[in-house]
Formats: C-alpha cells, sequence, structure tokens
C-alpha cells in the first residue's frame, strides 16, 4: 500500500514539473517573439529631400560702438576759472570757447617782458648803428642781438600761455557733464568734461583669422542694437595688419553715419558680416545634425533603413547650418528622432512638403 501511495505521488510530481516546464517554455518563446517582433518594427521619423539653393554666407559677431572722436576736455594752465561757455549735452562747433581761467598774473608778465623787449630792441638797434662806425666790436653787438632775440621770444612764450586760458574745442560735437564751476581752481589734471563727435560712429569687431582673407576694405556690413529692430549699415575703412595671437582674430573697424541719433557709444552691436555668395549651397536645419567625437553626422534614409553619414559642416545661423560635403541633392535627410538613431535601423520616413 505504501509503494502503491509513492508512486502515485511520483507521478504526480513528475506531471506537475513537466506541465511547469512547458508553460515557462511558452511564455519565453512569447517574450521573444515579442522582442524580435519590435526590433523588426520599423520606427516612424520625419525628413526632407535635399535640394540646393544659394546662400548669403554672413558671420553673425559682436562688436562695440565707439564715437568717431572723443577728447576728455582739461586745461593746459593752473588758476582760477572766470567763465564757462558752454551748457551741458549741448552741441559745441570746432573753436568755440568752453571755458576761460584767469589771466590777470599773466597779463601783467606780458606787458613786463614787452618793456623789457622794447629796451632790448632800442640796444640792439643803437648796437648796429655803433657796429658800423666800428665804435664796438662784433661780439659786443652780437651780445646785444641775443639779448634782444631772448626778449622777444620770452614775449611770445607769455603769449601763448595766455592763449591757453581760453580753452577752445576741438572739433564739432556734444558736450557732456562738466565738473567745474566758474571760480574753480583748475590744474591740469581736473577734468572738465567729455566732448564727443557722435555724427558718425565706429563698430569695432574681430572675426576668426580663418575668414581673414575674405574680408576687404570698403565692404559694407550691417548692425543693429538691443532695444531696437531698425538695421544700421556701416563701411569697413581699417582692418588690423596682423592677427592678434593670443585669440587667433584679426581686428576690423567700421564706420557709420548717426543720422538720427538713436546709437550712442559704448553699446554693443550684433554685426552681420557677409563673406561671400554660395551658389547650389545645401543648408539643412540645425536639429538633423548629430555632433561625434571625430565631427558632425547626419541620417539619410536608404532602401527603408537609417544610413549613418558624416557631413563637413560650416557656418550655422539660428535653425539652420551649410553643409559642405558629405549630402547631395536628392538625398533624404532625417530631421526627428536622430539622437536615437542607429546605424541600419529600419525606419519609416514622413517627408516634409
Amino acid at each position: 500500500m505504501k509503494v502503491k501511495n509513492l508512486i502515485y505521488a511520483l507521478l504526480i510530481i513528475v506531471l506537475g514539473g513537466f506541465i511547469a516546464y512547458r508553460v515557462v517554455s511558452n511564455k519565453s518563446k512569447n517574450d521573444e517573439s515579442k522582442k524580435s517582433g519590435d526590433k523588426d518594427r520599423p520606427t516612424t521619423v520625419t525628413g526632407l529631400v535635399v535640394t540646393t539653393s544659394t546662400f548669403d554666407n554672413n558671420l553673425s559677431l559682436s562688436g562695440s560702438i565707439e564715437a568717431n572722436e572723443q577728447v576728455e576736455i582739461h586745461s593746459e594752465v593752473s588758476g582760477i576759472v572766470e567763465g564757462i561757455y558752454f551748457t551741458e549735452g549741448t552741441y559745441v562747433n570746432k573753436g568755440q570757447v568752453l571755458f576761460k581761467v584767469n589771466d590777470i598774473e599773466l597779463r601783467a608778465q606780458l606787458r613786463q617782458a614787452q618793456t623789457k623787449e622794447g629796451l632790448a630792441a632800442e640796444n640792439e638797434r643803437r648796437a648796429k648803428l655803433l657796429l658800423q662806425k666800428e665804435a664796438i666790436s662784433q661780439e659786443e653787438f652780437d651780445v646785444a642781438n641775443a639779448d634782444y632775440a631772448s626778449m622777444k621770444a620770452q614775449t611770445q612764450l607769455i603769449k601763448a600761455q595766455i592763449a591757453k586760458t581760453s580753452v577752445k574745442a576741438p572739433f564739432s560735437g556734444k558736450i557732456g557733464l562738466r565738473s567745474i564751476s566758474p571760480g574753480t581752481y583748475i590744474t591740469p589734471t581736473v577734468l572738465v568734461a567729455k566732448l564727443v563727435n557722435t555724427g558718425k560712429l565706429k563698430i569695432t569687431f574681430s572675426i576668426p583669422e580663418k575668414y581673414a582673407s575674405e574680408v576687404r576694405s570698403g565692404s559694407t556690413i550691417d548692425f543693429s542694437v538691443s532695444g531696437s529692430d531698425k538695421v544700421y549699415s556701416a563701411k569697413i575703412y581699417a582692418i588690423e595688419p596682423e592677427v592678434e595671437v593670443a585669440t587667433r582674430t584679426l581686428q576690423i573697424r567700421a564706420i557709420a553715419d548717426n543720422i538720427d541719433g538713436k546709437l550712442f557709444p559704448g553699446t554693443f552691436a550684433d554685426v552681420k558680416l557677409p563673406l561671400n555668395i554660395i551658389k547650389d549651397a545645401i543648408v539643412v536645419p540645425s536639429e538633423a545634425i548629430v555632433p561625434v567625437q571625430d565631427g558632425k553626422k547626419v541620417y539619410i534614409a536608404n532602401m527603408g533603413k537609417a544610413k549613418e553619414v558624416m557631413v563637413d559642416a560650416t557656418t550655422r545661423t539660428d535653425a539652420s547650418i551649410l553643409i559642405l560635403s558629405g549630402l547631395k541633392a536628392g538625398d533624404t535627410l532625417i530631421t526627428s528622432g536622430v539622437m536615437s538613431l542607429k546605424n541600419e535601423a529600419p525606419i519609416k520616413v514622413q517627408v516634409k512638403k
């Protein structure tokens, strides 16, 4: 009886194990079949047919706006300011007197020097007559003549110092805020105001050295400033003769008219420098580019699969990038999901119109 029960128990265990094995085996096959199906199922992506077009190759740069002419106004002599003849923030003309330093002492020195000059002139005249009569030696005449020349030079020096007491505008422009008042004792170190010529403005910017050969003096650039949608034009008039070693850039300067007076020195400018016009250029969306260690790559559709293609890309705009090599007209470029694609992966492309 015990042997019979033992046999039944073994049969039940064997049968249960066989059933469990079949269940697990069938589940494993189903999972593998599902995975295999997912692997073979194509990924839906979007793409576009590559075409050629004319491309205006513009280089976007940052620059700074500077005054065409700018100078700090100082007095060349020390003294009391007796008059200020300009209004802060207004336009002044070249040669206009801006302020006057008291020159009473210098004028007194001038009168003294003029008196000595007159006396020396008379002595020189008398010495010349005596020399003609051979009453004095040539040496004595030379002394009298040198004394007269010295007195005349002294007079001219004092006149020059008096002229410096009237400070004039070296060029026409707008004068800034003054730091003096009438009665101020001024020295050459005191900054009185700044004079700026804003009728024309300089735009200074730098370009990478690889574009140095493509820039010409006389070329026109476009630029804009923060807070304004207006686009201004400027003409390149000066190019630095050498590349800056530390930054590997070449500095360029252009000049622009400030007709409406809305451009201010010291502000930043967004510069667009036209380099050249490329015919039959291939320009693709930036999102199609995949950065890799050795450069850049894209994916194109090839017989229902994604094909990895290395490209040589250059100038970039906000939404597109210029392709120099690697793509040709007629290729179907994949533009979505490129970061997760693999080479030879099955795809289904929805082509953009």
